[in-house]
């Protein structure tokens, strides 16, 4: 029986006794079982990295090896539940787990509506569909194949009610499947091939629908120091993404932050459903005040999670909340195991397994024949803001959108306080044919609005030094619609009742209402020399203002009438202008 023959805070080495070990096996340490993973062995020792607290171990205790990976449970039962970092459900209560309880992360005693698609005969292969379950009109799990097995089915459940471990399929060797499947989080799930994706996922913020467009299977990061609103955003896209599923990782955050998720998503309105929010979401708890060891495993759990739905033919919405804190988890450990550290303490392959996770999202065609995706969304959390440190360029090589935040526009109350100038998307091109689909001009005003915010930076330049007054009336014109821009476009207000969301439709009623605008103004100071501040001061100004809070997304044809009364009233400056003076 292997040994405990040294404890370095979650790090423990056992001493081997015949045992056959294989790095990723999951191990039962100490007398009260606390489960770890081999993470290194030689010929007479085993390395093991324990995922709770190893307070109170002792040398000599046992160490159970399981020949197993550690691995995801998964079936129906998982959508509306809470895990820590390991895959043991929390209740939404929050009652610490007791060190070395082993909990099963689904009912096993619930009923399941099923309603087979296979049938006697029939060659399946990993992946394929064997048919659908739910559970009082909830959501549809639909039952594959798990990807290592294959056979000729020779029996075939009836339709009607199952516990998730009963047979509903049996293969002629003798294979049973149930409702249930285990795989390894470390090991990607398969597919048949990746695919591009063109249609984007709609968030319903306009700086990043609009500006920064995420393509359904894309990999975005969140960058942001301390208080710029990292967590409030992905609690919004959570929200009103239309992904058909969330998985919301809270990976080494503070537990006040997890604790609003825990208790506000069983409370929202799923704007998809009317239903709950939580019915569609799979949250996963570790906090920082839980073991550091859990957190190294939290997103790859979450990942498993994301690709099962995936592999359904699902759009899953994945967001890690923060990578920052799982790269230092991995620092923190790779210390004790007396790695050689690389820049600023982190592992030398920081870069490779960032570039790991991130490599699992993507829009894929799955075994099965559908098409499903995983888009990653990752919160960063860089010391002082600094976007410079590792983590956060490395994360930058490995992802097509960078949503920077910025602290200036967050102490501004701008929200989101994503930097216009400093973000970038590499979706804008792949997602042109869908909005221009819907909405010919899409690529057009999304040029203009760019062009206007550049033009913005440089004048603000000389505003600094001499004031706005020292601008020309031309450039006063751009200082004047860009300012309207980011107030009226770019900001949002994510606890209004319409504010909150703007539909794709809305955001292009809005932009074309922008650009009317400065076309109208433009019209009348090179005509007339109507001077800017006048051709800004207009009531009708301070109408379509009021439109980002008054306008419901179903009452579009507001801009309409809008564009009917600015175009009036500033014909009616034009004629009257000269008089006047």
């Amino acid at each position: 029986m292997a040994h405990i023959i040294s404890i370095l805070g979650p790090i423990v080495r056992a001493e081997l006794d015949g045992e056959r070990v294989c790095i990723q096996d999951v191990a039962y340490v100490g007398e009260l079982g606390l489960t770890g993973e081999v993470i290194e062995r030689d010929q007479k020792s085993a390395l093991i990295q324990v995922y709770e607290e190893t307070e109170g171990l002792k040398l000599g205790e046992a160490v159970t090896f399981t020949a197993q990976m550690l691995s995801a449970l998964l079936g129906p039962g998982l959508l509306g539940s809470i895990y820590d970092g390991i895959g043991r459900p929390l209740k939404l209560a929050g009652t610490r787990i007791s060190r070395g309880l082993k909990l099963d992360p689904l009912d096993r005693d619930k009923l399941w509506s099923f309603t087979p698609f296979a049938k006697a005969g029939q060659k399946l292969e990993g992946g394929e569909y064997i048919g659908a379950v739910s559970a009082q009109d909830a959501f549809e799990y639909r039952l594959m194949v798990p990807p290592d097995k294959n056979g000729r089915v020779s029996f075939v459940a009836g339709q009607g009610e199952y516990r998730l471990d009963d047979t509903l399929i049996e293969f002629e060797d003798g294979e049973r499947l149930t409702m249930v499947q285990r795989w390894p989080v470390r090991i990607a799930r398969p597919f048949k091939e990746r695919i591009l994706s063109k249609k984007p996922m709609i968030t319903g913020q306009r700086i990043i629908d609009f500006l920064f467009p995420i393509s359904e299977g894309g990999s975005a990061s969140i960058p942001g120091g301390f208080g710029t609103g990292k967590t409030i955003l992905q609690q919004t896209l959570a929200k009103w993404s239309d992904a058909d599923i969330i998985v919301y990782i809270g990976c080494g955050e503070r537990g006040n932050e997890m604790t609003e998720v825990l208790q506000e998503f069983p409370q929202l309105a799923d704007p998809k459903s009317g239903k709950k929010l939580i019915e569609r979401t799979v949250l996963i708890a570790n906090t920082s005040d839980m073991p550091v060891s859990a957190r190294e495993a939290s997103i790859y759990i979450g990942l498993t999670i994301a690709e099962y739905f995936r592999d359904m033919g699902y759009t899953v919405a994945l967001m890690a909340d923060s990578t920052s804190r799982w790269a230092e988890a991995m620092r923190e450990l790779s210390g004790r195991m007396n790695e050689l550290p690389a820049e600023e303490g982190f592992p030398s392959y920081l870069a490779s397994r960032i570039a790991s996770v991130y490599e699992r999202a993507g829009a894929v065609r799955t075994l099965g024949g559908d098409t499903g995706a995983v888009t990653m969304i990752g919160a960063i959390s860089p010391p002082g803001g600094d976007f410079s440190e590792p983590v956060t360029r490395h994360t930058q090589r490995f992802t097509s959108v960078f949503w920077a935040l910025d602290k200036e526009l967050a102490n501004a109350r701008f929200y989101p306080s994503i930097n216009h100038l400093l973000s970038h998307s590499a979706y804008a091109i792949s997602v042109k044919s869908w909005w221009e689909a819907g909405y010919p001009e899409w690529s057009e005003l999304r040029l203009w609005v760019i062009e206007m915010l550049q033009r913005d930076e440089k004048l603000q330049r000389i505003v600094k030094l001499l004031g706005s007054e020292a601008l020309p009336e031309d450039q006063k014109l751009t200082l004047f619609i860009s300012d309207l821009i980011k107030e009226y476009f770019l900001q949002q207000n994510a606890f209004d009742a319409v504010d909150m969301y703007a539909s794709p439709q809305k955001q292009i009623c809005m932009a074309k209402a922008l650009k009317a605008l400065h076309q109208w103004w433009k019209r009348c100071f090179e005509e007339k020399g109507v001077p800017a501040g006048q051709l800004k001061d207009q009531p009708i100004v301070g109408e379509l203002l009021t439109s980002r809070l008054g306008v419901p997304n179903d009452q579009t044809e507001w801009f309409d009438a809008w564009h009917k009364r600015m175009e009036t009233r500033y014909e009616t400056l034009l004629l009257t202008f000269g008089e006047i003076s």
